[in-house]
């Protein structure tokens, strides 16, 4: 069994951000059903998605600069992968930390979604699978 090496503060924020994807109106919390992911996953054809950020690696605050050529080197790994993209933020509301730019990558496995949260060096991850739960999975 994995032990993560994350504080139940680091835990809660993760659980309690918004994961939104603003061109779709679609705002995604981890264990809650959402309806509108299940419209997107049909209309897309995927069964699954990952929302993944390169920003602030391990938590840590990095400056604006840093976490733009971190997302671009994410947006060109997916682009790679040949998987379609929309973008997003996460951020928690009533939180000082800064939204983080993101993406929700369209039929990115599970597997493949924690070896690119790992390759860029992030905490977690959130994967929704066909029951259309985002699911937080920890890689620390």
């Amino acid at each position: 069994m994995f032990e993560t090496q994350l504080d139940a503060s680091q835990i809660r924020a993760y659980r309690a951000t918004d994961y939104r994807i603003d061109h779709h109106k679609l705002t995604l919390a981890v264990g809650l059903r959402s309806e509108q992911i299940h419209r997107l996953f049909e209309s897309k054809g995927v069964i699954c998605a990952a929302f993944l950020t390169a920003n602030n690696p391990r938590g840590t605050q990095q400056t604006d600069a840093e976490n733009d050529a971190a997302h671009k080197l994410l947006a060109a790994k997916l682009a790679s992968i040949g998987v379609e993209t929309l973008e997003g933020s996460g951020s928690e509301a009533g939180s000082d930390w800064p939204a983080e730019k993101s993406f929700l990558a369209l039929g990115l496995n599970r597997v493949d979604t924690m070896n690119l949260g790992l390759h860029f060096q992030q905490d977690a991850v959130v994967w929704v699978g066909e029951t259309c739960v985002p699911e937080l999975i920890l890689l620390s």
